[in-house]
């Protein structure tokens, strides 16, 4: 076999069912004889958005594959896989490579070099001999501690040359590791002294599969649940010790819960300061779990700390809190939480209902979010948003019913990501309805791929926010739009989108919004994709508490 004979041939062994890809790279036909099928994007970045959005569904345990052309393909690809980078999310990049002796005359684009900065790890293959190793390197890097994507360069000739030998490749295990006992004890002390402990999810729980476990210590302690972006569905938001997730935006609870608490258990996540993510407020005792020791005392002084997987974590902590307190939930403790919560939560939801139940138009953007809740079935669903405001709009009300179901991002907020990762989503989970709400300007950045959608039979669901105008840059383009109009733009997205073979429906009054989801899903379940289009306001209420 030659060299992309033997990668498909690795990627087989490793589960692989699909490769994203564009558009000229050996490996496109060596995975096609394999029975891998190929999936040409017409814009890299959305494929490599296509193996994020697998790779999350599918919690790092089959990983999303990405190959590209050398020089202008992997030039493209670069945002997306930055963005993948700022979210951890584990995948596998293979560009194709310039010959060796050129590597090094400019202006070659040297992939390997150029990506180490956005990558995990990465590297460049030299001969066709060391393929088998480096393919061991990669699936060992994106399957044992925090996740990243990784890369390994090409060259055509490399791809090209005869494999001499017998390939005795093996799939690669995933690795965990248990945090330290007496550390456990330590932090189980804290937690069981505090007066109103806080229980803060990351997207390690995603990826440790470890819901269940987060739900059992939240009402052994008992403690309410927060969530990252990333972390959201971590906990059901209609769990009763569900707070909700946070961008800028958060619900209420959230902002009140986590004022008031002294002690703050995170587990599974990394505690990273972003521009679009929640803090801890000053002055708690943090106990900090993460599966990378570099997380820890990095943007936050850690009182406690324990390194391992969210999981194993998790069970080391159930188990410790029954050994120092005894068996048994949380009594009439976790009884009384339960019910502040609901009232702060009833509370909450009666302050927005002018937005979530108006019957304005254009057409308020939260009415639509009820709307969706209301009609689909959320225990199918999986849904995603895009950055802008489309996040801060539904990543505080939409409820999630299942573990999972949430697909959050935002430490980078490329515009137009969303669209791939909810493709890759719908390939993990064929029986999933597959959401995606976005805005006019994310749709401007990268909608054409739905024709890729339509093409390749991914039946995924996309909403699009029509408001004409680039609403979150109002408050740094006062006097560029005032004079010359720059915020503004323009578009008809049901047209554009018949016009790909993607079927349609362009929504004006609120009495349409339920009977054009309904349509929608029936056309999802024939196995084609659906967009609506929402004629939406312009203003841009935020729920956002300190």
């Amino acid at each position: 076999m030659n060299g992309a004979d033997l990668i498909a041939e690795i990627l087989k062994r490793e589960g692989t069912s699909f490769l994203a890809c564009y558009p000229r790279n050996p490996l496109i036909e060596a995975c096609a004889e394999l029975d891998i099928r190929p999936i040409l994007c017409r814009q890299e970045r959305v494929g490599v958005g296509m193996a994020d959005g697998y790779s999350r569904i599918r919690r790092g345990r089959q990983n999303g594959v990405f190959a590209a052309q050398h020089g202008p393909g992997i030039e493209n690809a670069f945002p997306g896989v930055a963005q993948a980078y700022s979210e951890n999310v584990p995948m596998l990049i293979i560009p194709a490579g310039f010959p060796p002796e050129r590597q090094y005359i400019r202006p070659t684009f040297r992939a390997a070099e150029v990506y180490r900065p956005v990558t995990k790890w990465s590297a460049m293959a030299h001969s066709v001999q060391e393929l088998p190793e480096l393919m061991r390197r990669a699936f060992h890097a994106m399957r044992s501690g925090k996740g990243g994507p990784v890369l390994l360069e090409v060259p055509n000739e490399v791809f090209e040359a005869s494999f001499e030998g017998k390939l005795d490749y093996v799939p690669v295990p995933m690795l965990r590791s248990a945090p330290d006992p007496d550390l456990v004890k330590e932090a189980v002390r804290a937690l069981l002294a505090a007066k109103h402990p806080v229980l803060w999810a990351g997207q390690g729980v995603h990826y440790a599969q470890a819901a269940d476990r987060l739900a059992a210590l939240a009402e052994l302690v008992p403690a309410p649940v927060v969530a990252t972006n990333p972390g959201k569905s971590a906990i059901a938001d209609s769990h009763p010790l569900a707070l909700g997730a946070s961008t800028r935006s958060r619900s209420k609870m959230f902002a009140t819960f986590m004022a008031r608490a002294d002690v703050v258990l995170a587990i599974g996540s990394s505690l990273t300061k972003t521009s679009f993510g929640p803090g801890v407020p000053a002055g708690k005792t943090i106990i900090h779990s993460t599966n990378d020791a570099g997380d820890i005392n990095k943007d936050y002084r850690a009182d406690h700390a324990l390194v391992g997987d969210a999981a194993l974590v998790l069970d080391a902590l159930i188990a410790e809190v029954e050994r120092q307190r005894g068996r048994g939930g949380g009594g009439n403790a976790l009884a009384s939480l339960k019910e502040e919560i609901a009232t702060a939560k009833k509370a909450w939801l009666a302050e927005w209902s002018k937005h979530l139940d108006s019957d304005e138009t254009p057409i308020n953007q939260y009415r639509v979010i009820r709307d969706l809740m209301r009609t689909v079935d959320r225990d199918n669903v999986i849904i995603t948003h895009d950055s802008g405001s489309p996040r801060e709009q539904l990543l505080p009300f939409w409820e999630t019913t299942r573990a999972g179901s949430y697909m959050g991002w935002g430490k980078s907020t490329q515009l137009g990501y969303g669209l791939g990762i909810i493709m890759g989503a719908k390939l993990a989970a064929p029986e999933k309805l597959c959401i995606n709400v976005m805005g006019d300007s994310s749709f401007g950045m990268t909608g054409l791929d739905i024709e890729t959608a339509a093409r390749n039979r991914i039946a995924i669901l996309t909403v699009v926010f029509n408001n004409g105008v680039m609403a979150a840059e109002r408050d740094v383009l006062k006097t560029s739009d005032r004079k010359y109009g720059v915020m503004t733009v323009g578009g008809n997205y049901a047209k554009v989108a018949e016009g790909l073979n993607v079927a349609a429906r362009r929504v004006e009054t609120p009495a349409d919004i339920v009977p054009a989801i309904r349509e929608a899903v029936d056309t999802t379940q024939s196995g084609a994709p659906f967009l609506i289009e929402i004629v939406a306001k312009e203003g841009h209420d935020f729920s956002r508490y300190q």
